[in-house]
């Protein structure tokens, strides 16, 4: 349905334009059985970052449960 992706904690805003990029090159092929409408990226941490470059899925567990428990 797309392209999903988590970017480096370093360089986050060029690979999200990369990515954003991609999708768009990806999509302009008009490929056979190929369905571009989702763009994944983005968690708590970049999520503001992530939608400024198109994103329109992203994952936000630790915005609304908090960080994980380990022990």
């Amino acid at each position: 349905c797309g392209l999903m992706a988590i970017p480096p904690i370093i360089g986050a805003e060029k690979y999200l334009c990369d990515m954003q990029q991609l999708f768009a090159d990806i999509s302009a092929e008009k490929i056979e059985n190929i369905s571009m409408d989702i763009l994944s990226m983005g968690m708590s941490g970049d999520y503001v970052e992530a939608v400024k470059y198109g994103s329109t899925l992203i994952r936000i567990g630790r915005g609304l449960f908090g960080p994980r428990n380990y022990g």
